[in-house]
């Protein structure tokens, strides 16, 4: 979630300041609530931290309304507020909010003659006690206010909204709340477009900084409403957002633990010799890097989160892959890898075989024939679409059992990942059958070049954040060490499984730590790459998952903020990168099945 220092209104200011604390929907400020279908209602149930309602004395009532016109609706600001809050407080055990901890701000914006208005306003919260000692609710007076030399002649429960312009003397000042302001008066900026201009940007810093100084609050008006100017306002340290959109900012602060992510970690970067790269000869070894769901934006959140740090982008012969699949304009990853591993497309949820279901030959086993070895290693389920696709045939992704059969029958020497519930003592005996060899831990595998190993690891299974650590470069780095032993040389399939999930769950923070650990295993193998001469590495995706959108961040900070457009995949085409002889055959744009013939001719197989 986004940390900023921030300056919350509450009573005890001298104890509730300069605290580091999480934007969340209590900075939020329902501007002329009373003008929304639902007054007071609407901006309480999303939690709101301020609510304002404008107030006209009117024949000894106070009515709110925003001008003349609408005093003749005769809505007063007991009915539409003061009754509503008491019963809420009753409710929740005298606290405002069933969150004990969560506080409001009550802003009354005075448009008639300050004095008498104010006077009629005190004498009607008189009337209602609870809502005047409680601890966790403040009533601050803005629009038309008396001369700051009567602030302190009023009750202990009225405060006041304090004006940018002015100076308060010391006893005033122990009476003014917040600070606020018309943006106007700073900027012309819309917020739909770029950025504050930098001389108005200053202008802004100084005001807040003003405010924050003298350890208040602020809160500008008349300010754009709009998710750039949020996440702009966010970066400035403003204090309380304005917004007329109350379902829409809810929503946007609620999201914001999923939707911005700062890193506090950094993954190992390694600096290319390029000496072997892009020269055009038969490749011995090819390092297949799938990022699953990762366009070109996670990629950036990684990088951004990084700290301006990518192993993947000092890669130089870059292309675009194009990933419909055969039936679907938005693939899956089962035809998605299928168009990688076979040259075919195929329909949606169909693995190994074409849109007919007959099964299709994939690359190991051309690789095979060759004595060429197959290793596969994935930070998911191995029996998931994307590592199936290298060794399976099934017209259904979930088939988990009959693809454990269709492992026991493949060439591939070295499988790592997570297992699943369909593993059983049928599937472990066939397995064992075909001289596979079984395992929970990859420091359990013996070297030697005909032993083949499954390796069923739950901690593969794991999450970034929920403590996978360096597994998955371990294990690239644990099947480097096997099959770079094979004199006829290999082919490793390594994918970064949770970049997608990620996307799925349209959670930032899951999707930038994926994507380092991934990164780290790039950086792995551009190393190898770069020490054996006979290496092509290669790095793309299946497909793009959560259109993703990037809207905000700081490379020096390492934070990265953005929105996604759907919890599924999109047709956006995903980017490849190569690096290390016929690397050049990967540039360009092109069909997600041309990968399958590029990887072959690198190999100098026709």
């Amino acid at each position: 979630m986004k940390k900023i220092v921030l300056f919350i209104a509450l009573f005890g200011f001298e104890k509730s300041f300069a605290q580091p604390v999480n934007y969340g929907t209590g900075n939020a400020h329902s501007h002329n609530d009373y003008m929304n279908a639902v007054p007071f209602w609407a901006a309480y149930n999303a939690g709101f931290g301020s609510i304002e309602a404008d107030i006209f004395l009117k024949d000894g009532q106070l009515i709110v309304a925003h001008d003349q016109e609408g005093v003749k609706l005769n809505r007063t600001l007991e009915d539409l507020y003061l009754k509503p809050l008491l019963s809420c407080i009753r409710k929740n055990d005298q606290h405002v909010y069933a969150d004990h901890s969560k506080n409001l701000q009550m802003l009354i914006d005075i448009k008639t003659e300050a004095v008498p208005t104010l006077a009629k306003l005190v004498s009607v919260l008189q009337q209602y006690p609870e809502l005047i000692s409680n601890k966790n609710l403040k009533w601050v007076i803005s629009g038309n206010r008396p001369n700051q030399e009567a602030f302190s002649s009023y009750p202990e429960f009225i405060l006041f909204d304090g004006e940018l312009s002015k100076k308060y003397s010391d006893a005033a000042l122990k009476k003014v709340a917040l600070f606020s302001d018309d943006l106007r008066n700073y900027t012309m900026w819309k917020g739909s477009k770029s950025s504050i201009p930098g001389g108005e940007m200053q202008k802004m810093k100084d005001a807040i900084k003003y405010a924050h100084d003298l350890q208040r609050p602020i809160r500008f008006w008349d300010a754009p409403d709009s998710l750039n100017a949020w996440y702009q306002f966010m970066d400035l340290q403003v204090d309380y957002i304005n917004t007329d959109r109350i379902n829409d900012l809810s929503s946007f602060l609620n999201k914001l633990s999923s939707t911005t992510y700062t890193s506090q970690v950094s993954n190992h970067q390694y600096q290319p010799t390029y000496k072997n790269d892009g020269l055009d000869k038969p490749v011995k070894n090819v390092i297949l890097l799938i990022g699953d769901g990762t366009g070109l934006a996670q990629l950036y959140a990684g990088y951004t989160a990084n700290k301006a740090a990518l192993n993947i982008f000092k890669m130089q012969s870059i292309g675009l892959s194009k990933t419909s699949s055969y039936d679907n304009f938005v693939t899956d990853s089962a035809p998605g890898a299928t168009s990688i591993s076979s040259g075919e497309k195929t329909k949606n949820r169909y693995v190994g075989v074409d849109h007919t279901g007959a099964a299709l030959p994939l690359i190991p086993m051309y690789l095979a024939k060759k004595n060429i070895k197959t290793g596969i290693v994935t930070s998911g389920d191995i029996t998931d679409a994307t590592p199936a696709d290298f060794y399976a045939h099934r017209s259904d992704r979930d088939s988990s059992a009959a693809i454990f059969g269709d492992l026991a029958q493949s060439p591939v020497q070295l499988i790592m990942g997570a297992g699943n519930k369909s593993f059983n003592a049928s599937i472990r005996k066939d397995l064992n059958d075909h001289q596979f060899n079984i395992t929970s831990s990859m420091d359990s595998i013996r070297n030697g070049e005909k032993s083949k190993w499954v390796v069923l690891d739950q901690k593969a299974s794991l999450s970034i954040l929920n403590g996978r650590n360096n597994w998955l470069p371990e294990a690239f780095k644990r099947t480097l060490q096997l099959l770079s032993a094979n004199k006829d040389g290999f082919f490793i399939m390594t994918e970064g499984a949770q970049i997608d999930h990620g996307g799925h769950a349209n959670n930032l923070p899951y999707v930038a730590t994926e994507v380092i650990d991934f990164d780290e295993v790039v950086g792995r193998a551009l190393q190898f790459a770069d020490s054996n001469g006979e290496t092509l590495v290669i790095v793309t995706a299946d497909h793009e998952t959560g259109g993703l959108s990037l809207l905000d961040g700081d490379y020096s900070k390492g934070n990265i903020s953005g929105q996604f457009a759907t919890g599924h995949h999109t047709a956006i085409p995903v980017p490849v990168f190569a690096y290390g002889p016929q690397s050049q055959l990967f540039r360009g744009v092109y069909e997600n099945t041309a990968m399958f013939g590029k990887i072959l001719k690198a190999f100098g197989i026709n």
